[in-house]
């Protein structure tokens, strides 16, 4: 029996992902306008990119506890082997709760096997991920080589964004106020980088053409072979500026494959419409 691979909303996968690919989905909660809903499930991105223009500030919150539960109990009582592919437990509990709940459910089947795996990532770079995993138990490669490339790919994923408005990121804590004020006077975005799991500033540049380039330039110092790699694009229903930073990548670096999808309703929640990100890994697997 294949390996079966599981993994969460915020890893910015497209709804037909998960079928297609045989892939469990553990969608994470977004409120809006008071609302909850499941994030993919019964929400699209674009409502909650709305929603914040009108003045909303959504909030999220991670994965049920009684879904992990019935779940997994579900693959233990199948004696199905699995791996739990995770948002990074720096920006959500859904980590530590999947792996309070699996203690549990181990108390009554204790050979279950299902490990869980902390990416530290986070939209589509963790999607990345997921997406190579899903391919590989789909040829049945075993548990332990499955498990290799995951840790791997979430150990060398590079995790790069810029947002439209520093006000969504003050909101969430993100920057300070002042920086925020001070940012939209003077037309400077920021870059983040996502390190250790965690989302960092690391630059401020004046102009979005300029921010654009060096996130290319960020790219050529940090990635390795891109002609061997997918890069990946995500968008915060920003489609002109997808197209443009897309064509700068594959003009300039001449990736294998460039793989874009919507930043979805949790990760965009948090930073607003607008928002660019680009994910490549630092070093490539070897054969």
């Amino acid at each position: 029996m294949p390996v079966k691979i599981l993994a969460d909303s915020a890893s910015d996968l497209p709804k037909n992902f998960y079928s297609d690919h045989n892939v469990t989905l553990f969608p994470l909660k977004v409120q809006v306008n008071g609302q909850e809903y499941e994030d993919i499930i019964t929400i699209d991105p674009k409502t909650v990119y709305d929603s914040i223009r009108g003045g909303d500030l959504p909030k999220t919150s991670q994965v049920s506890p009684l879904l992990f539960e019935e779940v997994f109990t579900k693959m233990a009582e199948n004696n199905e082997d699995g791996i739990y592919i995770a948002f990074s437990s720096e920006l959500s509990g859904t980590y530590q709760t999947s792996v309070m709940i699996l203690d549990q459910v181990k108390e009554k089947y204790p050979n279950f096997n299902l490990t869980i795996v902390d990416t530290k990532c986070a939209s589509l770079g963790f999607g990345l991920v997921v997406k190579e995993a899903a391919r590989l138990a789909v040829e049945n490669v075993s548990k332990e080589e499955i498990l290799k490339d995951v840790l791997f790919r979430s150990q060398h994923m590079e995790q790069l964004f810029t947002v439209e408005d520093l006000d969504y990121l003050a909101k969430g804590g993100r920057v300070s106020k002042a920086s925020a004020f001070l940012g939209g006077l003077l037309n400077i975005k920021p870059i983040l980088n996502v390190e250790d799991g965690k989302l960092v500033p690391i630059e401020k540049i004046r102009g979005k053409k300029k921010v654009y380039r060096r996130l290319v330039e960020l790219m050529k110092e940090r990635g390795e072979d891109f002609s061997h790699q997918v890069v990946g694009i995500s968008h915060a229903d920003s489609e002109d500026t997808l197209l443009e930073v897309k064509s700068l990548i594959e003009e300039e670096l001449h990736p294998k494959e460039t793989y874009i999808s919507n930043i979805g309703s949790v990760i965009g929640a948090h930073t607003g419409p607008g928002a660019i990100a680009i994910f490549f890994l630092s070093k490539l697997p070897s054969e």
